[in-house]
């Protein structure tokens, strides 16, 4: 029989993409969401539940009626920016949700969940790449909200036994290879779909935020991960929780960054004219380099990144730009 999991925040980029997978690897899918921030289009590997993660009541009660088996953790807000304005906002979503859906599970007896972190955790690293065990000092609301929920996994499975792998994602990019689902979040605030929505002229010219930065060409550097090997890191870390490994958090990264204007160079070769952008002032809380030690994940779960070239990247994500563009004109 196939396992009932739950998925909150399916209905968003990374969820989304998840959700597909559990689907092909067999699992029964039911997705939880808000809709705040996600999309009910994007919902398409299991039934929505609306519902709200502050609502530890319903929780329990939609694990208990579906039988659920595992949790994978995706509700959050995500815009580093947008921490530095309102982090209480940050800390009531991110945080106290995560207690609401950790005492849910608790009371239905769901004893294993996938939680969706964060490289924000490190701050910026005395060592390049980055392990697991580097110190974890957050430069923005957003990443010590992903670092306390991770704190509280880890004493939730000292006292109360829960099992959980944390995930923590440096960016995830490109779109679906099938074109079913894609990353459209709004405010955009992410470099590559922003990138290629100013090349649709949908909005104005993307900012590039910081040129001064202390590398090569002076702004940020990022390891960049295909969101299909994320969502395949998901269901390969259910499957080792539910073999009885241990406890762990992993990087989910490729060894290997790319500048902005690296990015930006490889995005007018893929769209084939020049992209509109606009140079700001260094945004609060960015880091200027981010490139994981890869490693341990492969150890672990026996995952590698495989679609995660900076081309297919963005030739995925240019051609679900295109298309959803097509569908929201259409």
């Amino acid at each position: 029989m196939s396992p009932n999991v739950l998925v909150t925040g399916g209905a968003g980029y990374i969820g989304s993409h998840t959700s597909k997978e559990l689907a092909r690897a067999g699992y029964n899918v039911f997705i939880y969401d808000n809709l705040s921030r996600g999309h009910r289009w994007a919902v398409r590997w299991g039934p929505l539940i609306e519902g709200d993660l502050h609502d530890t009541e319903r929780l329990r009660r939609v694990m208990e009626e579906n039988r659920i088996e595992a949790v994978l953790h995706f509700a959050a807000l995500i815009a580093v920016g947008e921490s530095m304005q309102t982090p209480e906002v940050y800390f009531h979503n991110n945080v106290v949700g995560s207690l609401s859906l950790l005492n849910a599970m608790r009371a239905a007896g769901v004893g294993k969940i996938v939680f969706s972190s964060t490289a924000g955790v490190y701050g910026i690293p005395e060592i390049i790449p980055i392990e697991e065990s580097s110190p974890t000092v957050p430069l923005n609301a957003y990443g010590d909200s992903k670092l306390m929920v991770e704190k509280i996994l880890h004493w939730e499975g000292v006292c109360h036994g829960l099992q959980y792998i944390a995930l923590r994602y440096f960016n995830a990019a490109g779109g679906d290879p099938d074109g079913e689902t894609g990353e459209d979040h709004y405010p955009e605030t992410h470099l590559i779909p922003c990138l290629l929505q100013a090349a649709q002229g949908a909005r104005d010219p993307c900012p590039i935020f910081g040129d001064d930065y202390p590398t090569p060409d002076g702004t940020c550097i990022r390891d960049y991960v295909h969101v299909t090997d994320l969502a395949e890191a998901h269901v390969k870390a259910l499957h080792y929780l539910e073999r009885g490994g241990s406890n762990a958090t992993l990087n989910l990264g490729t060894g290997h960054g790319y500048s902005v204007k690296e990015i930006l160079i490889a995005a007018e070769k893929v769209i084939g004219h020049p992209v509109p952008v606009v140079q700001q002032p260094r945004r609060p809380g960015d880091p200027p380099l981010l490139v994981a030690a890869a490693g341990r994940a492969g150890e672990v779960l026996g995952w590698k990144p495989t679609r995660s070239s900076l081309d297919n990247i963005l030739g995925t994500a240019w051609r679900w730009q295109e298309q959803h563009a097509a569908l929201a004109r259409g």
